[in-house]
């Protein structure tokens, strides 16, 4: 659990997150999160609803994301390259 204060964006209020934080929920910047509000709690949740492009079909999706978790050692080494 961590204490975030509210900020001011424009005329809206927004919430920060450290960057650990962050990285162990895996989201990054234009990452998605669902909001539940149960009376004077609010639930922040990772969005799992991915919007595919047109013609791009889930189960590719699915084997394709499984051979980058296989891989992801080899992917990181090709960064410093």
């Amino acid at each position: 659990m961590a204490i975030r204060k509210l900020t001011k964006v424009a005329n809206s209020l927004g919430i920060t997150f450290p960057v650990e934080m962050l990285k162990t929920a895996n989201l990054a910047f234009g990452g998605e999160l669902e909001v539940e509000f149960k009376g004077e709690e609010i639930i922040l949740r990772k969005n799992k609803n991915v919007k595919l492009p047109k013609g791009v079909d889930v189960e590719f999706m699915e084997i394709f994301s499984n051979v980058i978790k296989g891989h992801d050692e080899a992917f990181k080494g090709l960064v410093d390259r």
